[in-house]
């Protein structure tokens, strides 16, 4: 099948399962998932209408930003872990950061964003498994509460809502316990009405689960291998 082929067919189930949880259809965004996806194949996704896109790596998206200079209203998602020392140089190339997960960051591109002048909108990423392997912050966890705390001082960023990745199984279904509780930690915060965070993001769900996610309350799903397929290496641009 096409890109566009397999985009109809994500919006489709898409659709079909905020139906099933009886949510808006508006309420839940798509984002294209394009890590070492060529310039020209983005291109593709773009005329079948998405305008969302996550990337997991500063370096590979700056190799790739000047072939897509041209395309009108995307809006480039950092996704992956962001060292501190590309602040800089994520909050150049993006429209906002997805993946926050320590307080040094948020002060990091708070001071990106008062050099560039402009406010970045970001997501906390939460480390919902607790895997020792994956980045993101413990939920209800000290560093959690650092960042919530510490955010009113960082007047270049707004913290716009969270962003998880559970632990990975075949079946969707084992996702299903992880979503819920990120939406109640979702709604924890919100009612905490922190100054100068707004949670109403909940980014989470993948090409493997993302059905059950919006299910959960997701209101945002990652999709790469169900619109462009398996990855291969690296895209050189």
């Amino acid at each position: 099948m096409s890109i566009a082929e397999n985009i109809a067919r994500v919006r489709e189930q898409i659709s079909e399962a905020v139906r099933r949880a009886g949510r808006d259809p508006n309420e839940v965004s798509l984002m294209a998932v394009t890590k070492t996806v060529a310039p020209g194949r983005i291109r593709e996704a773009y005329n079948a209408g998405i305008r969302v896109f996550g990337e997991n790596r500063v370096q590979e998206f700056a190799g790739k930003s000047a072939a897509l200079a041209d395309l009108t209203g995307a809006e480039w998602h950092m996704i992956g872990h962001l060292q501190s020392n590309k602040s800089r140089a994520a909050a150049e190339l993006f429209r906002g950061v997805d993946s926050v997960d320590s307080l040094r960051l948020l002060q990091r591109l708070n001071s990106a964003g008062e050099e560039l002048g402009r406010k970045l909108p970001v997501l906390i990423e939460i480390n919902i498994g607790g895997e020792a392997a994956k980045s993101g912050v413990a939920a209800e966890s000290t560093e959690l509460e650092q960042i919530l705390t510490g955010a009113p001082q960082c007047e270049f960023v707004q913290i716009q809502g969270l962003m998880t990745v559970p632990p990975y199984s075949e079946d969707p279904e084992q996702s299903r316990p992880f979503f819920r509780r990120m939406l109640a930690l979702k709604d924890q915060i919100a009612a905490r009405t922190l100054p100068a965070i707004s949670i109403e993001t909940l980014s989470m769900g993948m090409s493997h689960d993302f059905e059950v996610a919006i299910e959960e309350g997701s209101t945002c799903v990652r999709i790469g291998t169900a619109i462009f397929g398996e990855r291969t290496a690296p895209s050189k641009g």
